[in-house]
């Protein structure tokens, strides 16, 4: 397994992974080069799924093409769901997830006889934000967003809100159908997973979410933590009451589960052929190994030490 101390952060942050939807079979690792250790190894690495932890993916993969740089790792976004089907379907490597695999899916996997693992990488405070422009507010109660989000809403304008707030156009961005951000917020705001207004502007790419929400006035979106990190010039985070008061998302808040009920774990999930490949368990040995370097350079939330822990041990048994 290649040793954390041989990355190179300030390099990997300027290395670009390709991101593309795959549709692809994953290819096999060329033999003469297949190793561990110090041993040059080749071959491809196939990721889809969630937009939200594709930019950790795609962080551990910049990272490691600086041991390996025969091994090409590909991340693509097709979101929770999409990346879901591909993995059942035996197209991918490895699935990227911001929830549990759903009970459909797991029956999709094992008709096609593809066993795997559940591994939590990283945790999420999934953000609220609204434009620059939204100064009349800091904080939303969880009632609120579902009087905002529900489904048949027809809440159009910040004073439907809350009557104290003046009248401005209310414009919506959230994630898109296929997104496993939607089955949550949607999940723990409206209380049924799936259950939404369909007259708000959806997309998989939390990328076009920010945009939508930074170049509309008065306009609301959610999208994963990094997201606003990355643009907070751009955007104002919503503080949210989950019965407890005001509470912000935050590394703090999301690992110590204050930030209600918008906090939450991220995942991938590995099929048992996939790391049947040199190349690719010795890819997923390195983000493991150096899973704060890889959380750090992809400004995620870092796991517990509790959560370390049951990640290695999990993939070492997986792997046996």
């Amino acid at each position: 397994m290649i040793k954390s101390g041989r990355v190179r952060l300030l390099v990997a942050a300027a290395a670009v992974v390709t991101a593309a939807a795959l549709t692809a079979c994953s290819s096999d690792n060329n033999g003469s080069n297949a190793g561990s250790g110090n041993k040059e190894l080749a071959g491809d690495i196939l990721v889809d799924g969630s937009s939200t932890v594709g930019p950790l993916t795609k962080a551990a993969a910049s990272l490691y093409a600086e041991e390996q740089p025969k091994v090409n790792a590909t991340v693509g976004i097709s979101g929770t769901g999409g990346g879901f089907k591909k993995f059942c379907n035996g197209e991918i490597d490895i699935s990227d997830a911001s929830r549990p695999i759903k009970d459909e899916e797991k029956t999709a996997c094992t008709g096609k006889s593809i066993s795997y693992t559940e591994l939590i990488v990283a945790n999420d405070a999934l953000t609220v934000a609204v434009n620059k422009d939204v100064d009349f507010t800091d904080c939303l109660t969880v009632a609120q967003l579902k009087k905002i989000w529900e489904p048949g809403s027809k809440v159009n304008n910040w004073n439907q809100v809350d009557a104290k707030f003046p009248s401005k156009p209310l414009k919506l961005f959230g994630a898109g159908t296929d997104s496993g951000t939607f089955d949550y917020f949607t999940e723990v705001i409206n209380g049924k997973a799936k259950a939404s207004r369909t007259d708000y502007s959806p997309s998989e790419d939390d990328n076009i979410l920010v945009q939508g929400v930074a170049g509309t006035s008065g306009a609301m979106g959610y999208f994963g933590f990094t997201y606003f990190e990355e643009n907070t010039e751009k955007l104002k985070a919503l503080q949210v009451d989950g019965g407890a008061g005001c509470v912000g998302p935050s590394i703090e808040t999301a690992q110590n589960n204050t930030y209600k009920p918008l906090s939450r774990p991220l995942f991938i999930y590995i099929s048992k052929a996939a790391s049947g490949k040199e190349h690719v368990r010795d890819f997923v040995d390195f983000y493991i190994e150096n899973i704060d370097e890889v959380v750090k350079a992809a400004k995620f939330v870092p796991l517990t030490a509790a959560q370390k822990t049951t990640l290695k041990s999990e993939f070492e048994a997986f792997k046996a």
